[in-house]
């Protein structure tokens, strides 16, 4: 029967390190014969060559042998980070090379001529201080993630439905669509989710697939095999493995192409995947929450994204508003985001809401702690402000004169025309400058057909 590592479904990996050859053997074939994924070497070299080549569960070390002894190779295995549990072997077994090696993190020690049965039993001892060690871990991240989160606030009737959704949520673990600008906050949405749902306890993973290039994509969220493509000298698991039982956030959906949407839908399906470079189907439990920017109904209309995986993970939508159709929600954001020791003028309020915050509230928190650098005293003030909120305030019809009527996609484009125009076409200082991506950017510019200014 294959030992596997509890919650991992995966074979233990066991390396023996000994220069006895026949001893060795023997391990090898007891271990092999118990079900353990057993590799082995004769040195302190060539268990470091593999051990960064690949992550072992358990290492049983001797503690004399050749052009590297056990001590010296604990040491050089801490010092590179090494998490696998030791079981340190010695032929002249004393006190104080006992204590040397527990210091440099050996679990057990044992003195040879060794029982492989009493072997086993310590190798177990070994397995389940690695798997208390590893839900430790998880607790704490899960813990640190709670505790660091953003609280949402507004009293607005739009984020009012939203907070009535997420409370929903909590009654199933069924896919769930976050949609919404740039910069409205989908990520803190995801986040309440999770806090909602009978997962909580459990791993919140988050990746964003505008962040990186197809084939890395598919390696995060699947893993893969060693040798599947060069530089994977090593086999690696996915970050479905790792949300295994808890929560995947995949931010930027929209950004999945067509073959990782073929893989995902199959994983919905029947919660089944492979690596890359593998053939093995491995099954996971996790809940998937996405969240995007684009309109995903005009998306499957014109082809670039299924039709059948779209509404697998359209169970439920949450719409995310923007900042400028959030009336009285500003005032509370500001506070939160300053914090009681600052000050706020009136006339600083009173612009934020004028503004039409094509960044949304991650523009709004961008132009805040520029605010905080560049104060003299504890207070916010004009002064302060990053000036093209004031100056597109103060040039756009954001304040028309009386009886004239002006839509928001009218607003945001002669704001997003000004400031690329004032930063002389520079996508990236235009960006900055808004408070948003680079590739939200660029869709703006298209979407309001912006062309660069003329020199």
């Amino acid at each position: 029967m294959t030992k596997v590592f509890e919650g991992e479904n995966r074979p233990l990996d066991l390396l023996l390190v000994d220069d006895d050859a026949e001893l060795r053997s023997d391990m090898a074939r007891y271990f092999t014969r118990c079900g353990y994924n057993v590799s082995e070497c004769s040195d302190g070299n060539q268990a470091l060559s593999f051990a960064d080549q690949r992550e072992f569960d358990v290492m049983i070390v001797d503690m004399a042998m050749p052009v590297m002894n056990g001590i010296e190779l604990l040491e050089k295995l801490k010092e590179r980070g090494n998490e696998a549990e030791v079981v340190m072997l010695t032929g002249q077994g004393t006190i104080e090379t006992a204590v040397e090696a527990m210091k440099l993190g050996a679990r057990e020690f044992l003195t040879k001529p060794v029982s492989l049965k009493e072997l086993d039993h310590l190798v177990q001892k070994c397995v389940e201080s690695r798997r208390l060690r590893k839900e430790n871990q998880q607790l704490k991240a899960v813990i640190q993630q709670q505790s660091s989160q953003t609280n949402m606030i507004g009293e607005s009737p739009k984020m009012k439905e939203v907070f009535r959704l997420i409370e929903r949520t909590a009654r199933t673990n069924n896919p769930i669509l976050i949609q919404g600008e740039s910069g409205t906050g989908k990520e803190l949405v995801a986040k309440a989710i999770h806090r909602a749902s009978t997962l909580n306890d459990k791993p919140l993973v988050v990746i964003n697939c505008a962040a990186l290039p197809e084939t890395l994509l598919e390696s995060e969220l699947f893993g893969h095999e060693k040798g599947a493509f060069t530089g994977a000298v090593s086999s690696k698991a996915g970050l479905f493995e790792v949300a295994d039982g808890g929560t995947l956030f995949i931010d930027e959906f929209g950004e999945l192409a067509g073959p990782l949407q073929a893989k995902l839908l199959r994983v919905l399906e029947d919660g089944s995947m492979r690596r890359v470079g593998s053939v093995k189907e491995r099954r996971v439990n996790v809940r998937i929450i996405t969240a995007t920017n684009r309109n995903m109904d005009v998306e499957v209309k014109e082809g670039r994204f299924r039709e059948d995986l779209y509404y697998r993970i359209n169970v439920l939508t949450i719409h995310l508003p923007p900042l400028r159709e959030r009336a009285g929600d500003i005032p509370l954001l500001v506070e939160q985001f300053t914090g009681p020791e600052w000050t706020v003028d009136p006339e600083v309020i009173e612009l934020f809401e004028r503004y039409s915050w094509p960044g949304n509230v991650r523009q709004l928190v961008n132009a805040l702690e520029r605010a905080k650098l560049l104060s003299e005293d504890d207070g916010i003030h004009l002064q302060n402000l990053p000036p093209e909120i004031a100056k597109a305030v103060e040039s756009s019809p954001a304040t028309p004169p009386p009886g004239a009527k002006m839509d928001l996609d009218t607003l945001n484009r002669l704001h997003i025309e000004e400031t690329y125009r004032r930063h002389n076409g520079n996508k990236a200082r235009t960006a900055r400058a808004l408070g948003i991506g680079r590739r939200t950017l660029y869709r703006l510019l298209e979407k309001f057909d912006i062309d660069a200014p003329k020199s």
